[in-house]
């Protein structure tokens, strides 16, 4: 159902090729060799189609769906239409990301240097690299094998980047080191100075900022964002991070592995987030802080105090989500009297 404009789609694949690819077991009945053709959504599949079902809200389109094929958890089974042939599982989305990625897979990078593109001449490319039109990479650059350095893009002097690295059309990297397989989306800014100064009857005094950003394996970071180096200490974004569209991180911020920051969320200087942390939209959370592994943090919250590991918080100043929740009641109904 994608736009071949943007989108080259592979294919087709029989049922039992999409339940080993993410294990799923057809349920009695399904044919392993009918093929699908593409994904689609529950709504608006067709029998040739294959879909998921992962949200519960959506179940009365399930019941109705022309689906040839679908993924679902075994307790929804009961619900599916006749004819329906099923790929039970434990986590549908992620066995539809994988079916998906099988049908849509990343195009495969085609090497070379495009007019346009200025490579200095101590960089090294590793083999199989594309640098797109208008790219730059600076001195001393080091780019793993099979890289795509987009349009525009800026690649530092003396920046390191892993293997199967895309860095986006206009993106920014300085003083830093890169892993294997990390995915920079357009106009992400990596390395710039910190916001760091002395303050004092004489005006605000600049600090060097001396430290740099290491980027660990399979991290992506979304359009515009930022991440500032570190100013002695190195600014660290563990593996496997999601970092979303206009995200700020500050100079000597910590993140674990796995851990998930939500767009306009800003994290300041020298706080340290331990693994698979969720950070809501619009989230701020002030310096050299604290927070614990597996904490989640709703969105708008304000944070101004470490956090204990496996937490649920919320509001500002942030504070257990139950107790915030129950505040906010108390207070609307407090309003509401006094307007009665």
């Amino acid at each position: 159902m994608a736009d071949s404009r943007f989108f080259a789609k592979a294919g087709p694949f029989s049922l039992a090729v999409l339940a080993e690819r993410c294990g799923a077991e057809l349920a009695a009945g399904a044919d392993p060799a009918a093929m699908a053709l593409d994904v689609a959504p529950i709504d608006v599949a067709g029998a040739d189609h294959i879909s998921f079902l992962d949200n519960k809200k959506y179940v009365e389109a399930f019941t109705v769906s022309r689906a040839g094929a679908c993924l679902v958890h075994r307790s929804l089974a009961c619900k599916a239409p006749a004819g329906m042939a099923l790929l039970l599982c434990d986590d549908p989305y992620r066995a539809y990301a994988l079916v998906a990625a099988a049908f849509y897979p990343r195009p495969a990078v085609v090497p070379g240097i495009a007019a346009g593109a200025l490579v200095d001449p101590s960089a090294i490319l590793g083999d199989g690299v594309r640098v797109e039109a208008g790219a730059v990479i600076c001195a001393r650059a080091e780019i793993g094998a099979g890289c795509l350095i987009g349009p525009n893009a800026v690649i530092g002097a003396g920046v390191v980047l892993g293997e199967d690295c895309i860095i986006g059309a206009g993106t920014t990297l300085s003083h830093a080191i890169l892993g294997k397989r990390v995915n920079l989306f357009p106009g992400v800014r990596i390395g710039q100075d910190g916001f760091g100064f002395a303050m004092g009857p004489k005006g605000l005094l600049s600090v060097p900022q001396l430290g740099r950003v290491l980027i660990e394996d399979d991290v992506e970071i979304g359009a515009n964002s930022t991440v500032d180096r570190g100013a002695g200490p190195d600014t660290i974004i563990g593996a496997g991070c999601r970092i979303d569209n206009l995200v700020q991180i500050g100079h000597n911020v910590h993140l674990g592995r796995g851990c998930v920051i939500v767009a306009q969320a800003g994290i300041a200087g020298s706080t340290h987030l331990d693994d698979f942390v969720v950070v809501g939209g619009q989230v701020g959370i002030i310096g050299h802080l604290h927070i614990g592994a597996g904490v989640r943090i709703a969105g708008q919250s304000g944070v101004t105090r470490d956090v204990e590991a496996g937490r649920t918080i919320g509001g500002s100043p942030a504070i257990s989500m139950t107790e915030w929740l129950r505040q906010s009641a108390l207070l609307g109904q407090l309003a509401r009297k006094k307007g009665r």
